[in-house]
């Protein structure tokens, strides 16, 4: 089983937790044109390799916090609360 390290709970199974997104992407303005608005809603990086998430714990604290996981081999490297800067991996 898969264990995620809530920032505010521990360590936790990951059936307790939901995906939320990709991490950081920042809110379109209302004045952003149809083609800005369809880059916000559906252009998202895909990188093979670290990935900036955003996961809630549902069944747990029901906060949000950010994660860096390895998509290729489904490891996460690094989770912080929302608002703190992306930790730098070694």
């Amino acid at each position: 089983m898969l264990l995620i390290d809530c920032p505010f709970c521990g360590e936790r199974p990951e059936l307790e937790f939901s995906y939320g997104g990709e991490a950081h992407i920042a809110r379109t303005p209302d004045t952003a044109s149809d083609d800005g608005w369809t880059a916000f809603l559906y252009d998202r990086t895909n990188p093979k390799g670290i990935h900036a998430e955003r996961w809630r714990h549902v069944h747990g604290c029901g906060r949000f916090f950010n994660a860096l996981r390895d998509t290729v081999s489904d490891k996460f490297r690094a989770t912080y609360r929302i608002g703190e800067a992306r930790p730098e991996l070694e």
